[in-house]
């Protein structure tokens, strides 16, 4: 279980967040757990570090997101 304020590394590659579509690429980026989303299905809001396209905030599910 990830824990507020925890800094990790997310892979968003192929993801569509807020209308962005993230590249194969986006394999390590960069952020800080907020808070759990869910429970049922284990999710997490994450505070990026560096903005994509303006986008600052993603929503995760756990597979995607390594300690980092």
């Amino acid at each position: 279980m990830l824990q507020p304020g925890q800094r990790v590394r997310l892979n968003l590659a192929g993801m569509m967040i807020q209308g962005v579509g993230f590249g194969q690429a986006v394999t390590d980026a960069l952020g800080t757990v907020i808070r759990q989303t869910s429970t049922d299905h284990p999710t997490y809001l994450v505070q990026l570090l560096f903005a994509f396209k303006g986008v600052t905030q993603v929503e995760v599910p756990e597979e995607r997101i390594k300690p980092g």
